[in-house]
Parts: structure tokens; sequence; C-alpha cells
């Protein structure tokens, strides 16, 4: 599926989900060092870096990604947001030895570590790049955006998740860990855990309803192999039919760390 597709994704998702980027963002806001130097890991799109850009107005960010196409996109939305003199971006693969990222005193990183191949790797790493007294802020899915609960085609998404979890198991991505521990093992200290229960009910805005249209979209593109084929056609009409549903709703859980150097 086309790389911009997953821009419109990460776009959509911190649109949709506002409430709990906004509780997120001021909850590291409140912890965070006066004017500090944020490093955002695997910074995707960039809706996390201009949001703390503005929570954080004595900030500078420090974005970090290895997709080139990504970063662009972080950069022109930068410029146009007027941030681009704060926001600077680096090209980094995290599973390697990380660049020098300079004096850190916060390192955020939301829906990235699942992806990497050595977490712990990761976290040995930003607690070296870190000043004594920094804060790392872990973010991280429980579930997967459903949107057809309570509808005749819940059973349908409910395969595609089955399926897409199995595969990324295989993948070995880093699903469900115990972060906090991981953060602890690393030498991190003080962790705080808070969990999130998204439940937005019908009927949704345009937006919403897009997110689901790109989510399960997504879906359907990475099941090609694994469902079978009336179900890969029930959720092209699925996907086909989604603006104008009345009964869509969102549901999804993420849960956030924050630790101290």
């Amino acid at each position: 599926m086309p790389h911009d597709s997953l821009i419109e994704l990460l776009d959509l998702d911190a649109e949709v989900l506002h409430d709990y980027f906004r509780d997120m963002i001021a909850w590291v806001g409140r912890e965070a060092a006066e004017r500090p130097h944020v490093v955002d890991l695997g910074a995707g799109s960039g809706t996390a870096s201009l949001a703390l850009a503005r929570q954080l107005p004595g900030a500078t960010i420090t974005a970090v990604d290895h997709s080139p196409e990504m970063l662009a996109h972080l950069r022109a939305r930068a410029d146009a947001a007027g941030l681009a003199d704060r926001i600077r971006t680096v090209d980094a693969d995290l599973d390697r030895p990380w660049p020098d990222l300079g004096p850190v005193e916060v390192i955020f990183a939301a829906a990235s570590m699942h992806h990497l191949a050595d977490p712990a790797g990761a976290l040995a790493s930003a607690f070296g790049a870190m000043r004594p007294g920094g804060l790392l802020v872990i973010a991280e899915l429980d579930s997967f955006p459903r949107f057809l609960t309570g509808t005749p085609d819940e059973d349908l998404e409910s395969r595609g998740h089955a399926e897409a979890a199995k595969r990324r198991h295989e993948a070995g991505m880093h699903m469900h860990e115990p972060w906090g521990d991981r953060m602890v093992q690393a030498g991190f200290t003080s962790v705080t855990e808070r969990h999130f229960d998204i439940d937005l009910r019908p009927p949704l805005s345009a937006a919403a309803t897009r997110y689901a249209q790109v989510c399960l979209g997504r879906m359907r593109h990475g099941l090609q192999e694994r469902l079978s084929p009336r179900d890969l056609a029930a959720l092209d009409e699925v996907v086909e039919g989604l603006p104008g549903r009345p009964d869509l709703s969102v549901r999804t859980e993420r849960t956030v760390w924050l630790g101290r150097r």
C-alpha cells in the first residue's frame, strides 16, 4: 500500500483521538523540565513533534525517523506551522548505534517501540543519551482501533484483527510488552503508568469515518494472503460503503508510561 496512506493514517489518528493526545501531551508538558531538548523517536508524520513544540514553547525538538518520506512530510508541516526553527529532523535506524543527539531532557516514543528489533538496546541508548532527571515517555497500543462493534460486520472485523495480530507476532513485533518493567530494567525510576480507554460513539465525524476507511483498507491490503476470498470481498464492500454509515464507532486502548533517568 502506498506510503502516503500511512502518513494519512498517523495524521488522522491524532485528529480523531484528539482528547487522548491532548491529555497525554499535557501530562508530558507538566512533567518536563523547562526549555527541554525533546527527542521524538519514530516521529512518523510529526504530530507529536508539533504538539510537543506547542505545549512546551521553550523546547527544541529533534524528530528521529528512518523514512525520508515521513521526515519530508514532517518538515513541511513544521514549516507551515511556523515551527521549523524549533524542530529538526534526523534520519536514523534506532536498531543501530544512535547518532549523537546532544544533551536530551525528554525522549518521547509513541507507537514506535513495538517496531524495534531490539527494544532493550533502544532503552539502553535512551538512558545513555539522557541527562540525569530527564523524562522517558513510551505510549503504546493495547488494541488497534475497531469501528464495527455492534454492527452486522463486527465478526468480519474481528477475524481481520485476529489474522493481523498473528502476522505481527510472526514478524517479531513487540506488542503488549510490559514497558514499565522494561524501563526499570534499563535504569529508569519513578515509572508512572496511565491507561486510556477510548470509545467514540456514533455518529462519527467525517475525519473519523475516513480514519475507519484508511485503517480497514490497510488491514484488507495486508491480509490478502491470509483471509478467505469471501472475507476479502466482504471487507472491500465494507470499506467502500463506510462513508455515510451511521453505525460506526471508534474503540481502542492506549497506555502511556513516564519514567525518570
